[in-house]
């Protein structure tokens, strides 16, 4: 079978502004792969637990105590669970829960002399990580918005940087996707 590459549209859901990456992967790369190019994508840090629900079934990192059903993310590969017009969810940090929405736009061969995995498109900065899910990624941009907030120099200190929600450079998380290969 011919080398095929999955376009994904990867959508954070619940936040604002909307925050979701258009990226470009080989259908052989395991599900654990697809993890790892999300998290670069989004720009999360890898920090805690993730998995993968598709057509019903749970895939990720299997739970060593049995205590989270999934089956191994590293046996499967995205080109034997999804094709074109597919939709799957992708959750991330099992306590701030933020769940992704995965759309597979497109499946066809690959572009002559491109390097995969890529990233194509997006809108918006990733959520700083632990500030609380949905709900706390608005409460944390209306802090930092407003200097005379009290929590307002500790919620700029936890990001180190001046945080703008709307940045995003498609170029950058190419060149973060390039490591993975």
């Amino acid at each position: 079978m011919a080398r095929r590459i999955f376009h994904l549209l990867v959508t954070l859901s619940d936040v604002a502004p909307p925050v979701w990456r258009r990226v470009q992967v080989p259908g052989g790369y395991t599900l654990d792969r697809v993890h790892r190019v999300i998290q670069h994508a989004m720009g999360w840090q890898d920090c805690h637990l993730h998995s993968f629900e598709i057509n019903g079934a749970q895939y990720g990192e299997p739970d060593p105590d049995g205590e989270l059903l999934l089956r191994d993310e590293l046996e499967i590969r995205l080109d034997s669970v999804v094709a074109k017009g597919a939709r799957f969810r992708y959750t991330y940090d099992f306590g701030d829960w933020w769940e992704h929405d995965v759309v597979v736009e497109e499946v066809g061969p690959p572009e002559p002399d491109v390097r995969y995995p890529l990233c194509s498109d997006g809108a918006s900065a990733c959520p700083p990580e632990d500030v609380g899910g949905a709900f706390g990624y608005a409460e944390f941009l209306a802090v930092v918005a407003d200097p005379a907030d009290p929590r307002h120099a500790e919620m700029v200190a936890t990001v180190g940087t001046r945080f703008d929600p709307v940045a995003f450079d498609a170029g950058r998380v190419t060149t973060l996707l390039r490591r993975l290969t």
